[in-house]
């Protein structure tokens, strides 16, 4: 256990920090797996700038990795113009 009453509070804004990041990180993968479980092209289509956005959010703030939201919206994207 942390002594010093600097670091139990790190400890304290770590962890809320944690539960924070989490809910966005896992709201984003659902939106992701929703998107590529759509088969039709105008709900996709629709569907893509907010995901896109959603992921832009999180790199920015450092939740997930820039590249890994900018291989993410690449493979989206060529999947939602694959769609007939």
């Amino acid at each position: 256990m942390a002594n010093h009453k600097s670091s139990i509070k790190r400890i304290r804004q770590t962890e809320k920090r944690k539960l924070h990041n989490r809910y966005y990180a896992k709201t984003a993968r659902n939106a992701v797996r929703k998107l590529r479980a759509t088969t039709e092209k105008e709900v996709a289509t629709e569907m893509l700038p907010k995901v896109s956005s959603m992921l832009d959010k999180l790199a920015k703030r450092n939740v997930i990795h820039k590249n890994k939201a900018a291989n993410l919206k690449s493979k989206l994207t060529v999947y939602v113009n694959k769609l007939a």
